[in-house]
């Protein structure tokens, strides 16, 4: 950066605006260049504006905590939108009835098995308890997951970019899994990214139909709640506590 451009950047990056504004300009190109491309998996919006936000705060030499003076405005309408998630949810209720106890089974299975791989693989890499502890809610949404991991010792930090991590993986590479699975129903493909991908899946899921989307919310809501419950359980069951 050229000594004025750098003056003018000092001055803009003070104001919280600037944040917020950087993240709608980057998000709404990201997402141009995902419908553009079809709307392939592979160029999820997410993905693609998260690298070039954190490009632009490490070329700008900008601290994160400046930048989410502003984008905290973003960050805080994540609470209304998944309350709103009820919405669609309550269009589909009716098939919701009659599949509750294979979405009870699913929604059990598929949250023990994200918290077990997680910390196996972790263990068996010789991981310390720390990040153990950080990486365990990787499949949960980031409020609820940076919660149970500052209460078990985690680093809330770390858990936070896993949970991110984890939502891209999901939301990019759920189709191919699923289809390579055989599964075709909109509502068992929304249940299963809502539990492994959490919001940043669920919000793929829209982009498929309202019947994915909703179930898919469904999943993230309660995988969160069933992982706040159980997981604190285990861990004093294995005598981690």
């Amino acid at each position: 950066m050229t000594p004025k451009l750098a003056d003018i950047w000092v001055y803009l990056s003070a104001t919280p605006l600037l944040g917020l504004t950087m993240t709608l300009l980057v998000y709404q190109g990201a997402y141009w260049i995902y419908a553009r491309a079809g709307h392939h998996p592979l160029l999820n919006p997410v993905a693609l504006a998260v690298a070039v936000l954190v490009a632009l705060l490490a070329a700008t030499g900008t601290p994160y905590a400046t930048y989410f003076d502003g984008a905290q405005f973003v960050h805080f309408l994540l609470g209304p939108a998944t309350v709103a998630l009820a919405v669609p949810l309550y269009a589909q209720l009716g098939k919701l009835r009659t599949s509750l106890m294979p979405l009870a089974g699913a929604l059990l299975v598929g949250a023990a098995v994200a918290v077990a791989s997680a910390v196996g693989i972790a263990w068996l890499l010789g991981a310390s308890r720390t990040t153990i502890l950080s990486i365990a809610p990787k499949s949960v949404t980031t409020p609820i997951a940076m919660g149970i991991s500052e209460k078990l010792g985690g680093l809330p930090s770390l858990t936070a970019v896993l949970v991110v991590s984890t939502g891209i993986l999901g939301a990019v590479l759920g189709k191919y899994v699923l289809d390579a699975l055989g599964v075709r129903g909109h509502s068992v493909r929304g249940f299963a990214v809502g539990i492994a991908a959490h919001g940043i899946g669920t919000a793929r899921a829209f982009q498929v139909s309202e019947e994915a989307g909703a179930f898919a919310g469904l999943a993230m809501g309660l995988n969160g709640l069933v992982t706040a419950l159980l997981f604190p359980l285990a861990l004093w069951l294995l005598g981690l506590r």
